[in-house]
């Protein structure tokens, strides 16, 4: 089962791949995560990242991408993965699609939680009250105005792949503004369809 869950900030993406872990059996991967393991475990592409990063410059793509061919070899990526934080561009789409090729594999499915941007603000709006009536110290990006940002930059720059996947066929949306366990369930369902077309479809890429 190899999936990558798009969606803006807050719309519930860590909750519901946790839940993927646990049922499914599978491991999330984060871009963050595998870089650093991979500076610390000194591996060639590691020792590149490191010294891009020394000089304080962005990790390009070919190199993220080569280190999650290196993660999604490992053992316990066997039985499938889910992304988290990539691809975030078109281009980065593009990119792992062809190491995916190139591995024999192919995505089972993109899920996409939908969100109503207002309402997510509105939450945090109200977060941020209630925590600071009870006396509770906050995130300096725990706010609206942070939160608005940081979905500006994921409308700008993220968004595109709903498209980009959806071209392939890849793509399926949930209503991420429902309940957290029937969220849950229609993640559940989508998968289960993609199963089944896993198997009447003759070859692994697609």
């Amino acid at each position: 089962m190899r999936l990558i869950l798009l969606g803006p900030p807050g719309a519930g993406k860590g909750t519901q791949a946790q839940h993927l872990v646990t049922t499914y059996k599978i491991v999330q991967l984060s871009t963050g995560d595998m870089l650093r393991a991979a500076v610390k475990a000194g591996t060639p592409v590691g020792l590149k990242a490191k010294d891009i990063m020394a000089r304080g410059d962005l990790v390009p793509d070919e190199v993220v991408v080569a280190i999650v061919a290196d993660r999604i070899s490992e053992p316990d990526a066997a039985n499938g993965f889910i992304l988290d934080g990539f691809p975030r561009t078109v281009p980065q789409a593009g990119a792992l699609e062809k190491m995916l090729v190139d591995k024999g594999l192919g995505l089972d499915a993109v899920i996409e939680l939908k969100v109503d941007e207002k309402a997510l603000l509105d939450r945090v709006e109200k977060r941020v009250r209630e925590m600071t009536a009870r006396g509770e110290s906050l995130r300096a990006d725990d706010n609206a105005a942070a939160l608005k940002t940081r979905l500006d930059a994921y409308r700008s720059q993220t968004a595109p792949l709903a498209a980009y996947y959806e071209g392939k066929g890849k793509l399926r949306t949930i209503d991420g503004m429902a309940p957290i366990a029937d969220v849950s369930k229609a993640i559940d369902a989508v998968l289960k369809a993609a199963a089944g077309e896993s198997r009447s479809t003759p070859t692994a890429v697609r």
